[in-house]
């Protein structure tokens, strides 16, 4: 059964920073594409970033480009995805998500899901 735990959301002040973990379980991590994603209350679930197998090319939405940067330890089975700079819209519960098939920004791509963790980012 595959599972993927997010762990790491929190409260934090405007220009604070979080680390935010995804641990995978019940699949051969090395062989999935990672993304994050999220979704603000009363808004449809957006792109955050993603991160190929190998960890050599990476994607990221505008709004979080130059704050946000995702790595992965395939050892670990593990994509992190780190947030400096928040800011309140950044607000939003954060998944991570697997895609077997491609590199991709679209939800639709991605297989597995995890149960989501809260980011709020106080003003």
């Amino acid at each position: 059964q595959v599972q993927l735990v997010e762990s790491g959301g929190g409260l934090v002040q405007a220009g604070g920073s979080l680390r935010l973990s995804c641990a995978a379980s019940g699949l051969t991590f090395g062989r999935y594409c990672m993304g994050w994603f999220r979704q603000a209350p009363g808004k449809e679930r957006e792109f955050v970033a993603a991160i190929d197998r190998s960890a050599v090319s990476t994607l990221f939405a505008d709004s979080v480009k130059g704050r946000f940067t995702i790595s992965r330890d395939n050892a670990k089975s593990t994509v992190y995805l780190q947030m400096n700079s928040l800011k309140p819209e950044d607000t939003a519960v954060y998944y991570c998500a697997a895609d077997f098939l491609g590199f991709s920004r679209s939800s639709l791509d991605y297989e597995y899901w995890g149960q989501g963790t809260q980011v709020t980012v106080s003003s």
